[in-house]
């Protein structure tokens, strides 16, 4: 790697035991929620979980080639994301659950997964919002085990790698609105903030979920004939109807 930055999956690997707990449970059933919407209706021929690889975060997708990479135990593929063992444009989709946060070379990580993703593949990636009660809970706080220790990346900031890269957001959400506690008597009795925050302020979630789409400058799908056919009789005033991802970004 670049600049002496090393990455084990060491990292990871705490985080994916902080998911055990009361705290970290809250922010991974409100995260799958995300991921079965977001990938539910993605297609193609092959997608890929990097990191968190005890998690099934493309449960709800039918593409039927799924596999997951990452350095920790049990992945089915050991690789670092900076240098994925993939062949340029052969991947559908790629979901990222926190893995951004955790690599010394986050943007290098998104250059990667646009060189392995198809024209008009997607990626769906989840972090921690630097807008939110969380972000001050890690600010004030001395404790250096996962998640705090994570360097948080805002959205506007990923937003920007993102669109440099040629890709373009379609959908997303904020969530997990309670102070981040400890115990899930706590959480439970903040539980009426999901609604509340979602209305009232809506970008303050502590995590968020975005999915973005790989554009490619001058790149046209081509329509069958029959398909232009049918919709030159139908009229040039009838209604084409678009299914869009429930989730738009907020």
């Amino acid at each position: 790697m670049q600049n002496g930055a090393k990455y084990s999956g060491g990292e990871r690997s705490s985080l994916s035991g902080w998911l055990s707990t009361p705290q970290g449970s809250y922010v991974l059933g409100w995260e799958l929620a995300q991921y079965d919407s977001a990938v539910d209706d993605a297609f193609g021929f092959r997608a890929v979980q990097v990191g968190l690889p005890e998690v099934d975060f493309l449960r709800q997708n039918r593409i039927p080639f799924r596999f997951t990479l990452a350095l920790e135990p049990g992945a089915g593929l050991a690789a670092d994301p900076l240098q994925l063992p993939l062949a340029s444009q052969s991947v559908d989709l790629v979901v990222l659950p926190h893995v951004l946060e955790f690599h010394p070379q986050p943007h290098e990580v998104l250059r990667e997964v646009e060189r392995v993703l198809m024209p008009e593949g997607h990626v769906v990636i989840s972090g921690f919002n630097t807008a939110s009660l969380w972000r001050m809970r890690q600010m004030f706080s001395f404790d250096k085990n996962s998640p705090w220790d994570a360097k948080f990346i805002g959205l506007l900031r990923l937003r920007e790698w993102l669109r440099l890269l040629g890709f373009e957001l379609n959908g997303g959400m904020f969530g997990c609105y309670a102070p981040p506690f400890r115990q899930s008597r706590w959480l439970e009795r903040f539980a009426f903030m999901e609604k509340a925050g979602a209305r009232w302020w809506p970008i303050a979630g502590g995590i968020y979920v975005v999915r973005a789409v790989k554009r490619v400058q001058g790149m046209r799908l081509v329509t069958p004939a029959w398909r232009q056919e049918r919709a030159r009789r139908r009229g040039a005033t009838a209604p084409i109807t678009q299914r869009t991802h429930k989730n738009h970004e907020r």
